[in-house]
């Protein structure tokens, strides 16, 4: 094991933008009851495609338990560019129970293992117990050889913080703010604890994420950097819809903050589904909630989003969720085109991912270009 505990700034290292290049992205195959319904298998096909289609782009590093392991290789044989590890873990959320990854002016790489405790512990977390989660990032580097920055004494999950590779940071008052993750730290203490390990200059502290996010609204879900000085922001125009006051709310602080290079925000809106995203009582049959895990509830709204997309080496993963939404899935995926058009736009069913309790985003990790130490 090398563990560091100096701060990854001190060392000069900071977190690169994730439209830059990659060395890989990490997933974890699903198989947590309480998450996917029916074994998983209506989740499948969108996992299939997310693993295909990052594999063919850079190595997927593919983490599965005992029980899953054969069956990811089978469905997986024919795949070049696929790292299956065995790691233990209690779900599939690699975003915010991988490791976030720094690099230097060198490319030397390194992880950072913070703590997690399933969005909130015993506060308002999902799920009872997450000591394989919260033990994955340290497994991760030690396997494949990342020193890791020890930051175990502050809960963060990856999906609440975006990065823009220049020293600027964005998240949400409402997650990393709330009485189960940080409540011994002052909103100014943390915003210097992540730039501390994150090597940044700037945390910009948007209020709001999207309406219903039960991790505490991730910043991953309402406003992602494209490139630096530029954003894409989760839209409603609609004013009976809850998620256009806190848009609004988040669109004010961005027009209002400089990057941590002075510059003005470019901000490009990106409508939400127009018709909302709900769970129904045929999803709610093939669940198996365990003790001190949140339960859903048929007609419950889901935190649909398209701004939870992945950039990959050449290509956009960009959630879509069908049906009454074809209209705004084919529009998510036009303004996307228009503001990366250097990138291919992959549509990627992912209402099964919803129900799941997630996105695109919400299962990848990326590891950034570099070599290791």
């Amino acid at each position: 094991m090398n563990r560091l505990h100096s701060l990854p700034g001190a060392d000069g290292f900071w977190m690169p933008g994730e439209f830059e290049p990659h060395d890989g992205t990490i997933m974890i195959f699903p198989e947590r009851p309480g998450s996917w319904h029916h074994g998983a298998e209506p989740a499948l096909p969108a996992f299939l495609q997310l693993f295909r289609t990052i594999a063919a782009e850079e190595p997927l590093y593919l983490l599965v338990s005992p029980r899953t392991r054969e069956k990811a290789v089978r469905l997986l044989q024919d795949v070049p560019n696929v790292h299956i590890l065995e790691i233990p873990q209690n779900d599939a959320w690699a975003r915010d129970t991988a490791p976030t990854f720094v690099r230097n002016a060198a490319g030397e790489v390194r992880g950072i293992d913070w703590q997690f405790n399933a969005w909130g512990g015993t506060v308002d977390g999902l799920y009872a117990d997450w000591a394989a989660d919260n033990a994955l990032a340290g497994r991760f580097c030690d396997r494949m050889g990342y020193p890791c920055y020890d930051a175990q004494h502050f809960v963060l999950e990856g999906g609440s913080i975006h990065a823009d590779g220049q020293g600027t940071i964005l998240t949400t008052e409402r997650c990393l703010l709330s009485p189960g993750r940080n409540p011994q730290y002052s909103r100014e203490e943390i915003g210097r604890m992540l730039c501390g390990y994150l090597g940044a200059k700037k945390v910009i502290w948007l209020p709001r994420g999207i309406y219903q996010d039960e991790t505490n609204e991730h910043v991953d879900n309402v406003c992602a950097f494209l490139r630096p000085g530029e954003v894409v922001l989760a839209w409603s125009d609609e004013e009976n819809d809850p998620q256009y006051a806190l848009s609004r709310a988040s669109c004010a602080v961005l027009e209002r903050e400089t990057d941590a290079c002075g510059r003005q925000f470019t901000i490009r809106k990106l409508p939400v589904p127009a018709h909302p995203v709900c769970i129904t009582e045929e999803d709610l049959e093939g669940f198996d909630f365990a003790p001190g895990e949140d339960v859903r509830e048929a007609g419950e709204r889901l935190a649909a989003s398209y701004v939870n997309f992945y950039f990959t080496g050449h290509s956009v993963l960009l959630p879509q969720f069908g049906g009454e939404n074809a209209q705004s899935d084919a529009l998510a995926a036009e303004l996307m085109q228009t503001w990366c058009p250097d990138r291919r736009i992959v549509p990627v069913p992912a209402r099964e991912l919803l129900t799941g309790g997630g996105n695109i985003h919400c299962l990848t990790q990326q590891i950034p270009k570099g070599g290791k130490v």
